[in-house]
């Protein structure tokens, strides 16, 4: 049979048929293979993990198949509980596969500390941004008779004095003492004054 015969036969059709026939089977169990191996379809929305307790958390990230990394502690935070969740990577809503992690940061349990600066004889408006920067409050502010008007005097907690280099929680208030721009005289300065004064 010449080829021309062949390739017009029933026979060839019926063979070309059957090979595409099998190559369409082929890729389509190929691609419903590679669908299953990678969860094709499949996406796990991510939960909400805020304020959740590290226990919480495992235990609802088990519930979805999927895992966590603690990358670091962050300054406490009175609004989330202690050692609870405070960020999370990715966001909640967002649609992950099976096994994929899931990046937190959690609160600590106190507020850190920070180094008093030395702000002796510096500005009222030089000191309380300064305090606010390193996350303390003002407290009370009181005046005594000085020459520099403004001028810090004396630091204190709780009425008690603090020297600069005192290391103190973070929102500790902070009471000022200031001068008011006053030379001040006590009583028995300003008595002796008055005698001689009347004496002249």
């Amino acid at each position: 049979m010449s080829l021309r015969k062949y390739i017009t036969s029933k026979i060839f059709l019926r063979q070309v048929i059957i090979a595409v026939t099998i190559l369409v089977l082929v890729i389509v169990l190929v691609l419903n293979m590679l669908s299953f191996i990678t969860n094709h379809g499949q996406e796990i929305i991510v939960p909400n993990l805020a304020n959740m307790t590290m226990d919480q958390v495992e235990e609802k990230l088990d519930e979805l198949d999927l895992d966590y990394v603690v990358l670091d502690t962050v300054d406490y935070n009175s609004e989330f509980t202690k050692f609870g969740v405070v960020m999370q990577e990715p966001k909640p809503g967002s649609k992950v596969k099976e096994d994929r992690k899931i990046y937190l940061k959690i609160n600590s349990d106190n507020y850190a500390y920070v180094t008093l600066p030395d702000m002796i004889e510096k500005t009222f408006r030089q000191v309380e941004p300064n305090l606010r920067v390193l996350g303390l409050e003002l407290g009370e502010v009181t005046y005594k008779p000085y020459l520099g008007k403004d001028m810090v005097l004396e630091m204190r907690i709780d009425g008690k004095l603090v020297k600069p280099g005192t290391k103190v929680m973070k929102t500790t208030k902070i009471d000022l003492v200031l001068g008011d721009g006053k030379i001040g005289f006590d009583e028995e300065t300003i008595d002796s004054l008055q005698i001689n004064i009347d004496n002249d």
